[in-house]
């Protein structure tokens, strides 16, 4: 069994990737799961995990001849499997998107649930990938129309492409009277539920200052509850791992809108 969920937001500083970590923790409790940053122009999520001087990372998968099997770039942390991204900008311009197709392929073939931490916008080819072959999507915002509005614009492209929306995390809220108002509207437009609001929480700038997933850094915080909560919210729709390995080797990605 295996699905793979896209985590996006369709524009930066929404706290995309604290959640991809939060979520994973929360589902490794039930689940083997393995969490890939896929952000390969502006990759953070080694930060935010401890992993920024591992020798192998995703960048070295996407370059070169295929000198590193994708176990490699694999390190288990945290009860769960994290493949890192680096951050040089000469690997990222050698990079081959096309290529994490087969990686992500390969990492479906040995894990249940597979997280993609998604480039922040839709700006190229490589950014869609991601969205176009999650089986769905989930996606987190802040609760202001602006970064809703580009939420739904991620929602619009992803179901033209046949991937559908797990639900919506409402992150760094301020005012919880605010969220319940824009949750009523939120529920118009978005595919899939509202799985859940993140308080603004210190103890999430504080676990990325210390290379820590907030789950790990302050579990019992506010913003770490809520996100254990979102993650057992989250319904887990497996399929065949073979089937899903196959579906990505072979998707069609399109251009950028």
């Amino acid at each position: 069994m295996v699905e793979v969920l896209a985590v996006a937001s369709g524009k930066g500083g929404t706290g995309k990737t604290t959640a991809t970590l939060a979520l994973g923790m929360g589902l490794a409790e039930e689940y083997d799961v393995t969490v890939v940053d896929t952000d390969t122009g502006m990759a953070n999520l080694l930060f935010h995990a401890g992993l920024a001087d591992v020798p192998v990372t995703l960048q070295d998968l996407l370059v070169g001849e295929g000198d590193h099997p994708v176990s490699e770039a694999v390190y288990h942390r945290f009860g769960m499997d994290i493949v890192p991204c680096g951050t040089s900008l000469e690997a990222f311009r050698d990079a081959d998107p096309s290529r994490l197709q087969d990686v992500i392929a390969t990492l479906a073939e040995r894990t249940d649930v597979l997280l993609l931490d998604s480039p922040a916008t839709l700006g190229s080819r490589d950014a869609v990938l991601p969205i176009v072959i999650a089986d769905r999507i989930v996606l987190v915002v802040q609760p202001t129309i602006p970064a809703i509005t580009d939420g739904l614009k991620v929602q619009e492209y992803a179901t033209a492409y046949g991937t559908d929306v797990a639900g919506l995390v409402f992150n760094k809220v301020h005012d919880p009277e605010e969220v319940s108002h824009i949750t009523d509207r939120a529920g118009e437009y978005v595919s899939g539920p509202v799985l859940g609001a993140v308080p603004m929480d210190e103890a999430a700038r504080e676990a990325r200052k210390a290379g820590t997933p907030l789950l790990a850094h302050a579990p019992d915080s506010p913003a770490g509850s809520a996100f254990a909560s979102i993650a057992s919210a989250l319904d887990i729709e497996a399929a065949d791992p073979d089937r899903v390995a196959d579906r990505f080797r072979n998707a069609v990605i399109p251009d950028a809108p």
